[in-house]
C-alpha cells in the first residue's frame, strides 16, 4: 500500500434527494446519495490529502446547481481543492459567459463534457464542440476527455486543433479490457500521447474489466502501455468512486495499481499518486 496521503483526480460525489441523475436509474447500486462521509467510509486504510470532484452527469440543465452545491461541500472540506463541471460546450461561442460565470471560482479547474454517450462517433469533431474547447484555453481551465475507445482516433483530431488547451485522457480512454482488447487503442493512444498538452489519468479501469472476476494480471498490459506512452510524468492516479464500486473495493484498486508500477523510483511513485495531480489541476494555485 502506498505510505504517503495521494490525492484523488477523479471523486463523484451526488446527493439524489437534491438533484436529478438520470442515468443512475437502471443502475441500483449506485442510485443513492453518496457524499463525502461515505467516501471517507470507502477509502478505508487509504489516506487522501486532497481530491478533485469530476462531474457526475447530472441532468444537464442543472450543471451551475450542481458546481455550486460541490463548492459548498468543499467550503466544508479543505481537502476538496478542486471542481471539473460539466458545461454545454458544443454550443460554440455561446457557452463563453457560462465558462466566464464557471471560472469565477477558483476551485475551479477544467471542464469535462462527456462524448462516451454520443451516438454521433465524429460529435468531437462538430465545429461548434471545437470551438466550445478552444475558448477553455481563455479561462485556463483544462479539459477532461471521457470517451470509448472507438471515439479514440477522432478525439486525436480534435486535441490537434486545440493546442492551447491542456487535456487529460480519463480512464485510459475506456479500452475493452473485459475482452482482452489492445487494438487499435495501443496505437491510438501511442498517437494522442504524442501532443505534449495531453496528459493520461489512471482511473475507471476495473469498470471496463469483467465487474466480478477481472483480475490485477489483466489490468498491467493496460497500465504498462499507458506508461510506455506517457511516462510518469504525464499520468495520474484517479479512483473514480463511487462508479467503481460496481468493480472494486476502493483500496484494492489503489493496491492494485502500485502493485502494477513496482520497481518505479519513490519519485515516481508520489508523480503518479501525488505530485502530477497537483501540477496539472493546479492545486497549488
Amino acid at each position: 500500500m502506498i505510505d504517503f496521503p495521494i490525492v484523488d483526480t477523479h471523486l463523484h460525489v451526488w446527493d439524489t434527494e437534491l438533484l436529478r441523475y438520470s442515468w443512475l436509474d437502471d443502475i441500483p447500486l449506485l442510485n443513492k446519495p453518496y457524499l463525502l462521509e461515505d467516501y471517507d467510509k470507502a477509502c478505508g486504510p487509504v489516506a487522501v490529502e486532497r481530491m478533485v470532484f469530476l462531474q457526475a452527469e447530472v441532468d444537464s440543465h442543472l450543471f451551475m446547481q450542481e458546481a455550486e452545491w460541490v463548492n459548498s461541500l468543499a467550503e466544508q472540506d479543505s481537502r476538496l481543492q478542486g471542481i471539473v463541471p460539466w458545461a454545454p460546450l458544443e454550443n460554440g461561442d455561446a457557452v463563453e459567459s457560462a465558462l466566464e460565470q464557471l471560472a469565477a471560482n477558483p476551485r475551479v479547474k477544467g471542464i469535462r463534457r462527456i462524448v462516451q454517450f454520443e451516438p454521433d462517433i465524429a460529435f468531437c469533431l462538430r465545429p461548434g464542440f471545437i470551438r466550445g474547447v478552444q475558448l477553455l484555453s481563455k479561462f485556463n481551465l483544462s479539459c477532461d476527455i471521457c470517451i470509448f475507445h472507438p471515439q479514440l482516433a477522432n478525439t486525436i483530431k480534435m486535441v490537434a486543433q486545440c493546442p492551447d488547451v491542456q487535456f487529460i485522457l480519463d480512464h485510459i480512454g475506456k479500452p475493452d479490457i473485459k475482452n482482452g482488447l489492445l487494438d487499435p487503442w495501443r496505437a491510438e493512444l501511442k498517437t494522442l500521447s504524442a501532443f505534449p498538452n495531453v496528459w493520461c489519468k489512471m482511473s475507471g479501469l476495473v469498470t471496463e474489466a469483467d465487474h466480478a472476476n477481472w483480475t490485477k494480471a489483466q489490468l498491467k498490459p493496460y497500465i504498462d502501455h499507458v506508461l510506455e506512452c506517457f511516462g510518469f510524468d504525464r499520468v495520474m492516479y484517479g479512483g473514480d468512486w463511487p462508479v467503481a464500486y460496481q468493480a472494486t473495493e476502493y483500496p484494492r484498486w489503489v493496491e492494485t495499481l502500485a502493485w502494477a508500477v513496482e520497481g518505479c523510483s519513490d519519485d515516481e511513485l508520489k508523480k503518479l499518486f501525488r505530485d502530477n495531480a497537483i501540477a496539472f489541476y493546479r492545486l497549488d494555485d
